[in-house]
């Protein structure tokens, strides 16, 4: 396959102002421990709207996103529902789509801005870093960064972005309750190029210290893997979220 287009990895030189603004949704349910930090790299940047969509916390995350200043709604609950409703809420000409649990980096504004001004690309991700020590998730980090470049399929947790016409051109996320992000990158990677950011965004380890780095990888590739041989969605869920309470 060809390699993904990347683009100049000093995000400090010069860069031209924000022309285009960017709307930032982000799906929360119980993120009171993760989400100020999140919250912490996207106040006052300018030309950026924060969109917070709870789906029914039980904890103080809806507070906090009030403290912040930031737009709330509730949605039912599920990523791809919650999403779709920060979207419909959502003013931005960009959407940018970020997990509770996930910072992004100092620029993100301008990463984006000129991943989307590349010719052929029509979506974009950032790079992942897992905020924990150890060698395993260092691999973890490898193996998404050879799946990203070489496959085009960045996940959720990597921000994934675009315009928001094309995301309602497309239909926008499918009421899923899994997957969501993979078949709506699978779409788009017939639209055009998924493009990668060389920085990463700073994601929450706690899924892979649940249920430990290697349990975490073999049920996602078994998820992936369910998902092409057609298990549905809400079974490939359940499945899912009872292996978790497993661990």
């Amino acid at each position: 396959m060809e390699q993904c287009e990347r683009i100049p990895t000093n995000p400090t030189d010069t860069r031209p102002s924000l022309t285009t603004t960017i709307s930032v949704i982000v799906p929360v349910l119980n993120e009171v421990s993760n989400l100020p930090a999140t919250l912490d790299r996207l106040v006052g940047v300018p030309g950026v709207e924060i969109w917070v969509v709870d789906g029914g916390s039980q904890d103080n995350t809806l507070e906090i996103a009030r403290q912040y200043g930031v737009h709330v709604r509730s949605s039912v609950p599920g990523r791809a529902y919650q999403m779709n409703a920060g979207a419909q809420s959502a003013t931005g000409e960009i959407l940018l789509f970020l997990h509770g649990d996930t910072r992004l980096p100092t620029g993100f504004e301008h990463w984006i801005q000129e991943t989307l001004s590349q010719p052929g690309v029509v979506a974009g991700a950032f790079a992942l870093k897992i905020d924990g020590s150890g060698w395993k998730l260092r691999l973890v980090e490898w193996g998404v960064s050879q799946r990203s470049r070489w496959l085009h399929l960045p996940y959720g947790d990597q921000a994934l972005f675009l315009t928001a016409n094309l995301f309602w051109e497309m239909g926008g996320f499918q009421p899923l309750l899994i997957m969501e992000d993979f078949e709506l990158v699978q779409r788009l990677n017939r639209r055009g190029r998924v493009a990668i950011v060389p920085v990463p965004v700073l994601t929450s380890s706690r899924r892979w210290q649940q249920l430990g780095v290697w349990r975490t990888t073999l049920l996602n590739q078994l998820i992936i893997l369910g998902y092409f041989l057609g298990v549905p969605c809400d079974r490939l869920a359940h499945w899912y979220r009872q292996q978790k309470k497993c661990g």
